[in-house]
C-alpha cells in the first residue's frame, strides 16, 4: 500500500505536527528522520511558511488539527503516508490523497477510555447535584445555622440497581457499559449494528423508543451523520420519565436543544450533564446556564495527555508498518487504493 520504504532507499521524512509522546517519536527514529514542531490549535493548511521546507521533503506526516488539503499535498510532491490522530480523518482531504495514492491511517478509540470516564464523571455529578453543592458551599451558604441544610437541598440517587441507557455501542458506549456494570447498573443499548445478543448478559439490546422509558439515566455515544442529527428528538425525550436524566458526552446535535431546553425548563425530566453544545463556546446568556438541573463541562471528554499517549502508540505502530512494508492498521482509504 502505497510507497514502504525499502532497504536501499535513504531514511524517509517524518514531520510531526501533532501532539505526539516523546517516547514513541525516540523509538521511530530508527526508521525516520523525524521534525516535531509545536503543535497548533488552529486547524490551518499544512502548507504554511514556516513548515514548507520539511513539508516539501515529507514522506510521512502525521497531524491532529492541521488540515491536509489540497494545498498541503501540492506543497508536499515526496508525501506517501499519512497519520491522522483522529477517529475519522476529518482534517484530511481523503480523495486528494486517494488520486495520489497516499494511504491516510487514523487512531481509532484513542480517546474511548478517558471520554468514558468523562461520561461517567457526568452521570454522577448530574444524578448527585456535586457541581452545584460545589458551587452553594463555595459561596459561604453552608453556616452553622442550619448544618443540615445541604443534606436536604442536595438529595441525589444511587445508581445502583438503576437502569443506564447507553445511546451508541461502539467503543466508548462499550466503556461506559463496562463502568456501569462496576456500579451495579442494568444496562440497555441501542446500536443498529449490533445483533440481539451482541453483548451476552451484560446487556439488554433494545429499539430506541424502549431505551428512553426505561431508562432511568441515558447517555450519548453514537457518531454524528446524517442518520444521528437529531436522533434523541421532542418525541423521544417526551417518552423519558420526570425522574430520568440525559448526558451528553458525545456529540450535541444528536440531541435536539430546543427539546431537551423545554424538558429542562419544564422539569419534564430530572435534569441533563452536558460536555458538548451546540455552538461553543455557548453564549454567556445561553439559557444552560440559568437552569439548576444542568451539569456543564466544557468538552473536556478528551482532554488527557493519555490521549496523545495512546494515539502516539497507534500512529507508532502505523508508520512502522508502512516503514517497513507491512499492511497498516485502520486505513481510510484502504478499500479506494485497491480498487
Amino acid at each position: 500500500m502505497g510507497n514502504p520504504v525499502t532497504s536501499a532507499s535513504p531514511r524517509p521524512r517524518l514531520l510531526i505536527t501533532a501532539p505526539f509522546d516523546p517516547a514513541a517519536a525516540a523509538r521511530l527514529a530508527d526508521l525516520f528522520d523525524i521534525e516535531t514542531v509545536e503543535p497548533s490549535m488552529a486547524g490551518d493548511s499544512l502548507a504554511r511558511p514556516r513548515l514548507a521546507d520539511w513539508l516539501a521533503a515529507a514522506d510521512a506526516v502525521v497531524c491532529e488539527v492541521d488540515r491536509v488539503d489540497q494545498a498541503a499535498l501540492d506543497a508536499a510532491p515526496a508525501l506517501k503516508f499519512v497519520v491522522t490522530c483522529r477517529a475519522s480523518p476529518v482534517n484530511v482531504d481523503l480523495a486528494a490523497c486517494t488520486r495520489r495514492g497516499i494511504p491516510v491511517a487514523t487512531t481509532p478509540a484513542r480517546n474511548a477510555e478517558i471520554t468514558a470516564d468523562l461520561a461517567f464523571t457526568l452521570i454522577l455529578s448530574t444524578v448527585r447535584h456535586t457541581g452545584a453543592a460545589e458551587r452553594w458551599m463555595r459561596a459561604g451558604n453552608w453556616t452553622a445555622d442550619d448544618v443540615f441544610e445541604p443534606y436536604a437541598r442536595f438529595r441525589g440517587i444511587g445508581l445502583g440497581g438503576r437502569t443506564l441507557g447507553i445511546v451508541g455501542g461502539g467503543a466508548i458506549g462499550r466503556r461506559v457499559l463496562r463502568r456501569a456494570l462496576a456500579f451495579g447498573m442494568d444496562v440497555l443499548v441501542y446500536d443498529p449494528y449490533l445483533e440481539p445478543g451482541a453483548l451476552g448478559v451484560d446487556a439488554e439490546i433494545v429499539a430506541p423508543d424502549e431505551l428512553m422509558r426505561r431508562s432511568d439515566v441515558i447517555t450519548v455515544h453514537v457518531p454524528l451523520n446524517d442518520a444521528t442529527v437529531g436522533l434523541i428528538g421532542a418525541p423521544e425525550i417526551a417518552l423519558m420519565r420526570p425522574d430520568a436524566y440525559v448526558v451528553n458526552a458525545g456529540r450535541a446535535a444528536v440531541v435536539d436543544e430546543t427539546a431537551l431546553l423545554s424538558a429542562l425548563r419544564e422539569k419534564r425530566i430530572a435534569g441533563a450533564g452536558l460536555d458538548v453544545f451546540w455552538t461553543e463556546p455557548p453564549p454567556a446568556d445561553h439559557e444552560l446556564f440559568r437552569l439548576d438541573n444542568v451539569t456543564l463541562t466544557p468538552h473536556i471528554g478528551g482532554a488527557s495527555d493519555d490521549v496523545v499517549i495512546e494515539h502516539s502508540r497507534i500512529a507508532e505502530r502505523a508508520l512502522r508498518a508502512w516503514a517497513t512494508g507491512a499492511e497498516p492498521a485502520a486505513v481510510a482509504n484502504a478499500r479506494e487504493l485497491a480498487s
